[in-house]
């Protein structure tokens, strides 16, 4: 089996990796990220192809996985909150309404001087509850919103708030697994 490389230094990758039984290593990519495109599918592509490139130029052989994962809504993309302000405002964006997230990957296969390369995406809808000014306080107070895109996680304490999901749990979390796992086979 060839090396895979994670190039990302998210601990969510790493579990969700670990979850399915998927050796491999992780280097994470110190990559800038530059946007150039719009739609919110189009970006996570550009800047997962960003990340797996970085890593890619360092290493000789192996399978370099890169992926970026944004919340959308209404048109608008949702990074990661710069401080607890705009978390709260990112959150009273999303409660009561349904949001798309979206996860790009992309798989550099490197091997006798030969790179090949394949890139995807992911999109899972995701309803929040309304939710109080009391409440988002009181996620907020937890710490857990402020280095997750859309200033949520699912997998914490935040499912409480979770009404339901149309697509990949895995991917909300940052990573479509099951996805990963047949592209992979395909290198």
């Amino acid at each position: 089996m060839r090396t895979i490389i994670l190039a990302s230094g998210s601990p969510r990758r790493r579990e969700l990796l670990e979850q399915i039984g998927i050796p491999f290593q992780v280097m994470k990519s110190d990559a800038e990220e530059i946007i150039t495109k719009s739609a919110p599918e189009e970006v996570v592509l550009e800047l997962s192809a960003q990340k797996a490139e970085a890593v890619a130029e360092q290493v000789e052989e192996g399978v370099i996985l890169g992926a970026d994962t944004i919340v959308a809504i209404d048109g608008e993309i949702l990074g990661k909150p710069a401080g607890r302000e705009h978390a709260g405002r990112m959150l009273k964006q999303l409660q009561g309404r349904t949001h798309s997230v979206f996860t790009g990957v992309t798989l550099i296969g490197k091997q006798a001087g030969k790179k090949e390369r394949r890139s995807f995406f992911r999109e899972t809808k995701v309803q929040i509850h309304s939710m109080s000014e009391e409440e988002i306080e009181a996620y907020l107070d937890t710490g857990d919103a402020f280095d997750k895109a859309g200033s949520y996680g699912i997998q914490g304490p935040f499912a409480a708030y979770v009404d339901g999901i149309e697509g990949d749990y895995s991917n909300v979390v940052g990573l479509p697994v099951s996805a990963v796992y047949q592209a992979l086979k395909e290198f």
